[in-house]
C-alpha cells in the first residue's frame, strides 16, 4: 500500500489540504487518513471509491494499477 499512501499525500498536498480538511470533505476521520498516509491501516473500497471521486483519478490510480 506504499504507493497509495503516497499518492494520497501527493494529492491532498496538490490541492493545499491537511488531513483535517480532507477527512471532512470526504467523511472520514482525520486519524483514518493519517494512518493511511503511514501505512499503518488499509483503507476499504468505499474509502477509496470516496477520495477516487474527491481527487477525480480511478481508483487504479490510487491502488497504483497505472
Amino acid at each position: 500500500m506504499k504507493i497509495f499512501a503516497q499518492r494520497l499525500k501527493e494529492l491532498r498536498l496538490d490541492k493545499d489540504l491537511s488531513q483535517f480538511a480532507l477527512a471532512e470533505m470526504v467523511n472520514l476521520s482525520q486519524s483514518a487518513i493519517k494512518q493511511w498516509e503511514n501505512e499503518t491501516r488499509i483503507p476499504n473500497a468505499a474509502a477509496v471509491l470516496a477520495l477516487a471521486i474527491f481527487f477525480d483519478v480511478t481508483t487504479d490510480y490510487l491502488l497504483g494499477k497505472e
